[in-house]
């Protein structure tokens, strides 16, 4: 029996979208712009019509109407949803790879960590005033009461002796 209810549901829901899948496919991209997202429109108009068939035989109003009112309620509720997430990041054959997962961030935290464990107290300091505070030269300057001469030699000295730690190899134009 719920069988024989499920056959007709699917044959009603099939009628309905034989007679109007076009129509509503065609207002969800007029009011979306995107055919693939107005397939998901229509796809969730005829779940929920699915859901409530006594609103399709009740002879009460357009079948028409209804899922119109249907498509752009989606649409609206899709709006609205969108609005309280992070934008979607379209994919491209050109994109950059992804840069590493949460794990490798904690893993080069640590290994970052300890490299400016290895740092002398005046290295150290220069870099945490440079780059964890934002300071330019001239404020660590007046802040650990040094030359900017010397903040810029100590940061110099300080990053490569990171990079060599951390296993980023020297640069173009340093000596070992």
């Amino acid at each position: 029996m719920a069988s024989d209810r499920a056959v007709a549901d699917e044959a009603l829901i099939r009628s309905v979208f034989d007679q109007h899948g076009r129509a509503l496919l065609a207002y969800a991209t007029r009011l979306l712009g995107d055919r693939q997202a107005a397939e998901d429109v229509v796809q969730e108009t005829l779940v929920r019509a699915w859901r409530h068939p006594d609103v399709l035989v009740n002879g009460r109003g357009s079948v028409r109407g209804w899922l119109l009112t249907v498509v752009r309620n989606v649409v609206i509720d899709r709006s609205r949803a969108s609005k309280t997430r992070p934008a979607e990041v379209a994919e491209s054959v050109s994109a950059p790879a992804t840069v590493g997962d949460h794990a490798e961030l904690v893993v080069d935290s640590l290994v970052l960590a300890d490299a400016l464990g290895g740092l002398s107290e005046e290295h150290r300091a220069v870099l945490v005033e440079l780059y964890f505070k934002g300071n330019n030269v001239d404020e660590v300057s007046r802040e650990l009461k040094i030359p900017a001469g010397t903040v810029r030699s100590r940061s110099f000295y300080a990053l490569r002796t990171l990079r060599r730690q951390c296993g980023m190899g020297l640069t173009v134009g340093e000596e070992a």
